[in-house]
């Protein structure tokens, strides 16, 4: 009797031990997971991240969802469902369907105030600009000094003569910066000019490919030194980058880019917190940390774009070598909305049949 009671009494206490033990495992905070849906190009530094995460105790998991239109209708098939918290990515020539389809919640961060009212694009904060980038002509600089050409100063310039087969374009319907060109096109000649202009261009033997690697590693002369043609849409952002990973140290870069009025075409990319999401606190200090100085100055090194953080200092050799329009071109985004697929299906009757 007496060995049966102190067998019970052992195990009694290992069951009271084991219970306390499971309880206090399941009283320690566990990582919880923010899901943050983006397009292909998105990059951000380990280390960047790694601090938002261990100061906030959640772990970031990046859903990229290929380019930002097809990431954008992933947001819109699953809002009633949503797979992310947070958005990032929408950029101005898709931002009126995302308004319209109502899959972002209204956040207004403490951080707009260090962002320039010009990158702002909807007054109810349901998006928040995040980076921009103009879309411009590139051209290779040691080909118009040994030629002697002068460099082009406006859109006109490109139908001299003297320019023929010189330039390569990316088609609007495959490429994202062959249709932010197009919309600078449409936002200089207007809706009932700019397949004149489309025409004069081809008569002046413009060369067109699906996208921007073809068009700017193989066709364009100041990257791969090979190409037919010394000018190229790409970014105001390729120059520095030609310097950046180029295999021996440049004093110039070797390309520089056409920013007279209207030439080129600014993209804003924007994030937003997905309604449905059930990480609401956690999604807006993401959003916060997108906007800070430190997320802001490591995006031009990953992404090749610019900051809209007023306060974010640039690299050096995007200080040095980059040309930001003056005057870029900009179109209505409800009108963008409404006639992009016009726009693109006229362009190609014009130019590729």
């Amino acid at each position: 009797m007496r060995f049966t009671m102190k067998l019970i009494l052992v195990l009694s206490i290992i069951v009271i031990l084991t219970t306390a033990c499971t309880s206090q495992q399941k009283e320690e905070p566990q990582n919880a997971v923010l899901n943050v849906m983006t397009h292909d190009s998105f990059a951000v530094s380990e280390d960047v991240v790694r601090q938002f995460e261990e100061e906030n105790q959640i772990t970031v998991n990046f859903l990229q969802s290929g380019d930002t239109g097809a990431a954008l209708n992933r947001a819109i098939l699953t809002k009633a469902a949503p797979q992310a918290d947070v958005f990032y990515g929408v950029d101005n020539t898709f931002l009126s369907r995302a308004l319209e389809e109502d899959i972002f919640e209204a956040y207004a961060s403490p951080r707009l105030d260090q962002i320039p009212e010009k990158f702002k694009a909807d007054p109810q904060n349901r998006v928040l600009p995040v980076d921009f980038s103009d879309v411009c002509i590139n051209y290779d600089k040691s080909y118009f000094q040994e030629n002697n050409l002068p460099i082009p100063q406006s859109f006109n310039d490109l139908l001299d003569r003297a320019y023929q087969g010189l330039l390569v374009v990316e088609n609007p319907a495959t490429s994202s910066p062959g249709l932010a060109f197009l919309m600078a096109t449409i936002a200089e000649f207007g809706t009932e000019g700019y397949l004149d202009f489309w025409q004069g261009l081809k008569e002046n033997g413009v060369v067109v490919v699906n996208d921007w690697e073809t068009a700017y590693y193989t066709n364009f002369s100041g990257s791969s030194g090979q190409g037919q043609q010394p000018m190229v849409v790409s970014y105001s952002s390729s120059p520095p980058a030609e310097v950046i990973f180029a295999e021996t140290k440049l004093d110039e870069a070797p390309t520089a880019s056409l920013v007279g009025e209207n030439m080129c075409f600014r993209q804003i990319e924007f994030v937003g917190i997905l309604k449905g999401t059930q990480n609401r606190a956690t999604a807006e200090k993401f959003v916060d940390f997108m906007l800070s100085q430190s997320f802001q100055e490591d995006m031009p090194m990953q992404m090749f774009v610019f900051p809209v953080n007023q306060n974010a200092s640039l690299p050096e050799a995007f200080a040095t070598y980059a040309q930001i329009a003056d005057k870029p071109a900009s179109l209505d985004s409800n009108l963008i909305s409404a006639e992009r697929e016009n726009w693109v299906e006229a362009w190609t009757e014009t130019v590729l049949r």
